[in-house]
């Protein structure tokens, strides 16, 4: 038997722990138990309490009687090893059984992953034999994740916690090829149309202030992968970003205050930075620092239109529900966000603007977008 953690928890196993059986259940179809870990996972987010989906793979989606009856004997162990609360169902049809162990405790008194585990674990050995046992494959997979934003490859997502995000992207494949196509022909035609302005930009970086006249940075894209993005550099050289990050800290935290604009509310962005350059305020301000990023855009890491890519110390700031607007889109050079009011609105609804985004996307609202972004970057709208 092969067994599977995965969630970025330290899930040692421990000593076995005695339980009770709390009865026959019945088992969820396909459907309703992955409906089932979407809803657990909302919860999840907002209660904080972890939990554990346990996947048992026979590795053959055949339903044999050979199948059926080592099935029978897992469904069997699991009703000794289960409480009222936790769930079982299929998570793939007469293939794989899961199992959520929700409200878990990590430490202290109450079930903890590793007395969940251990449970199972050896609940199973006790019931299948040998070579029963060495035909099924385990994997704990522990939501919310601990995502390692050190990692040069960035806090990739398990994505066995979102069947949801799969089952969604399996209905729009034809919008994504659409999406794409999109965002191929866009992104050409721009960096052909705006060569002239890039030629002249680069100069004025350059001779406005020492250093390069791209800067790039890496940044969190879709599902948590990183990839370097470029812009033209606004800022001196080696200036220091510890300003920046308490105040991102503060603003996804909801206690930042607006900083003066042009406008009489304010923004939620510094907007007298001393790191940026009297060049960078004008490209800032204009969006033309950007325009570098139709080649993010045409090597498929970001989008004409999608949520805007973090940095990753602004990540380690979320809070957990925060991460799905990395899951549910493909980050972009314009959106939603940039149209309805971009840094004049709180992050929490800029979140929630991104997450409407992605539930509501389809090629003619990125085409309402694309048409809405050049009058917003002319009125400057919330731009710093």
């Amino acid at each position: 038997m092969n067994v599977r953690r995965s969630g970025n928890r330290n899930l040692t196993l421990g000593p076995i722990s005695d339980a009770t059986s709390p009865g026959d259940r019945g088992i969820l179809t396909a459907e309703a138990f992955r409906r089932m870990i979407t809803l657990e996972r909302k919860r999840s987010e907002r209660s904080r309490k972890p939990f554990i989906l346990l996947l048992i793979d026979t590795g053959d989606a055949s339903p044999t009687a050979r199948n059926g009856r080592i099935l029978g004997k897992i469904l069997s162990a699991l009703s000794a090893s289960t409480r009222d609360t936790d769930l079982t169902g299929w998570y793939s049809d007469n293939c794989v059984v899961g199992v959520m162990f929700t409200e878990i405790g990590i430490e202290g008194a109450g079930a903890t992953p590793n007395t969940i585990i251990s449970r199972v674990t050896q609940t199973l050995q006790n019931t299948l034999t040998l070579e029963q046992f060495n035909q099924v494959t385990l994997s704990f997979h522990v939501f919310p994740e601990d995502w390692d934003h050190d990692a040069e490859q960035g806090p990739t997502t398990n994505r066995t916690l979102y069947p949801d995000l799969s089952q969604r992207e399996d209905r729009r494949k034809l919008f994504h090829i659409t999406k794409r196509t999109m965002d191929i022909l866009g992104s050409m035609l721009a960096i052909v149309f705006f060569s002239p302005i890039f030629l002249i930009i680069a100069v004025a970086v350059k001779a406005s202030s020492r250093g390069p006249v791209l800067f790039k940075q890496r940044r969190v894209g879709q599902h948590g992968n990183s990839f370097k993005f470029w812009k033209f550099r606004s800022m001196y050289v080696n200036n220091d970003s510890a300003v920046h990050k308490e105040y991102v800290k503060q603003l996804i935290a909801g206690t930042a205050d607006k900083h003066p604009s042009n406008g009489s509310d304010g923004v939620y962005k510094l907007t007298k930075d001393p790191r940026i350059t009297p060049v960078g305020a004008f490209l800032r301000k204009t969006s033309l620092d950007e325009l570098p990023q139709f080649f993010n855009v045409l090597k498929g890491e970001m989008s004409l239109v999608g949520p805007r890519p973090p940095i990753p110390y602004e990540v380690e700031a979320y809070d957990i529900w925060h991460r799905r607007r990395l899951l549910e889109a493909k980050p972009g050079i314009t959106g939603l966000w940039q149209v309805s009011g971009r840094c004049r609105v709180k992050f929490d609804d800029m979140v929630r603007l991104d997450l409407q985004y992605a539930r509501n996307w389809s090629p003619w609202m990125d085409v309402k977008i694309l048409l809405r972004t050049p009058g917003a970057v002319v009125l400057g709208d919330g731009a710093h």
